[in-house]
């Protein structure tokens, strides 16, 4: 698939929420505040997108894995699409102006409003919204001053993998990366997320296992929580062999056996072949992801972008992709087109009990997420720098 280059700019206006607006500063043009549209006009007759490896599948990489061409087929919109390795990257490139519609995960979309990168959407315009389970809804990550700026996608939970051989007992926590005793017998094969959100993992752990802490919310550390994650992640870092944000190079280092435990994604579980790893939902819990599909401020084709949104909502192909990625759907419409009848029970799609055991990523900012105000939070360049520290 093919990215095609696109220029332009719409002006959205600057966010009034305090803790978004800390994010990035507004522009000139705050007084231009653009709306969400009110109906559709005729498509455009392309869309570009750019999307986590897996959201976007035309057959190129699977013949059998293919939700594009009926999209096309059906809307006379032509797709070409970009895959991100990080939301660090996709930030990058969003900026560019060269996409329409953007799958973004928690810890970007706030970024993306606050850089006035996406615009307003009438959900309205997207019929297949009504499907999507209600807590998936208006969420912190997506809406702001009760404007919604993009519609949901798949969810799913960032698990612990790990090759069997090299454990007598299966791991059931998080201690298995971060317990220095746990980790020497791994030294050189531990694998972590190559990205600042990896510190809420961390952080999670300290939550459960350091109640002393008095961390809340894996997302809204003070300096002293933040400086206490970073020197658990710095003990980590002598065990850690590599880091990953490239799914494909996890996928072979656990093949290969150069990885044997640490943080993945369904996905790469799914295309692994080797029968000895195995993936769980740790006792702590876990971050996660709740995708977002935003609409560009610089779409230079809205109408393709909307028909987008609404197509990838639908319960057929919510259920192709989210099933081939590996994550939740975001209906029970979508529950009941996969393929796998027991694909939705096994991911917990719908089940709110087991989300809530999962902590969305979030943009950390300096006013703290779990609602203290009597310290300030660190914030997402801080989080920025204590990651170059850790890696050294």
């Amino acid at each position: 698939m093919t990215t095609t280059f696109r220029r332009g700019r719409v002006a959205v206006a600057c966010l009034t929420l305090v803790a978004v607006s800390a994010l990035a500063g507004c522009g000139e043009d705050d007084d231009k505040e653009t709306e969400a549209v009110e109906k559709l006009g005729d498509p455009e007759g392309e869309v570009s997108i750019l999307a986590w490896p897996g959201y976007v599948e035309d057959g190129s990489n699977d013949p059998k894995v293919d939700w594009v061409t009926p999209f096309e087929e059906e809307t006379g919109c032509q797709v070409t699409s970009k895959v991100y390795g990080t939301s660090d990257e996709a930030l990058n490139l969003a900026k560019s102006g060269e996409y329409d519609v953007i799958a973004a995960s928690g810890d970007l979309s706030l970024r993306l409003i606050a850089s006035d990168e996406a615009q307003e959407i009438n959900t309205d315009l997207v019929p297949n919204y009504a499907n999507v389970y209600d807590f998936l809804k208006d969420t912190e990550w997506n809406t702001v001053d009760g404007k919604n700026y993009g519609v949901p996608h798949g969810y799913g939970a960032n698990l612990l993998m790990f090759d069997k051989k090299r454990f007598d007992k299966a791991p059931t926590s998080w201690g298995a990366v971060f317990e220095e005793e746990q980790l020497k017998p791994n030294k050189g094969k531990v694998t972590a997320y190559d990205s600042p959100i990896y510190i809420a993992d961390a952080a999670l752990y300290l939550m459960k296992t350091q109640p002393d802490l008095g961390i809340e919310n894996p997302y809204a550390l003070d300096q002293e929580q933040l400086d206490a994650a970073v020197d658990l992640l710095k003990t980590q870092r002598a065990y850690v062999g590599e880091y990953w944000s490239d799914y494909l190079k996890e996928i072979q280092a656990f093949e290969t056996g150069d990885s044997v435990v640490g943080t993945t994604w369904q996905v790469i579980k799914n295309n692994v072949k080797n029968p000895d790893v195995e993936v769980v939902l740790p006792d702590e819990g876990a971050t996660a992801w709740n995708d977002t599909w935003m609409l560009s401020s610089q779409a230079k084709s809205p109408n393709c972008a909307y028909a987008w949104m609404d197509y990838i909502l639908s319960p057929e192909a919510n259920a192709q992709a989210t099933e081939y990625f590996g994550e939740a759907p975001n209906s029970p419409q979508a529950c009941d087109k996969t393929t796998d009848p027991k694909h939705c029970e096994t991911f917990h799609a719908g089940d709110e009990a087991y989300a809530e055991r999962l902590w969305f990523w979030r943009t950390p900012v300096k006013e703290c997420l779990d609602g203290r105000t009597d310290v300030e939070c660190t914030d997402y360049a801080a989080w920025t720098q204590a990651w170059t520290e850790i890696k050294g």
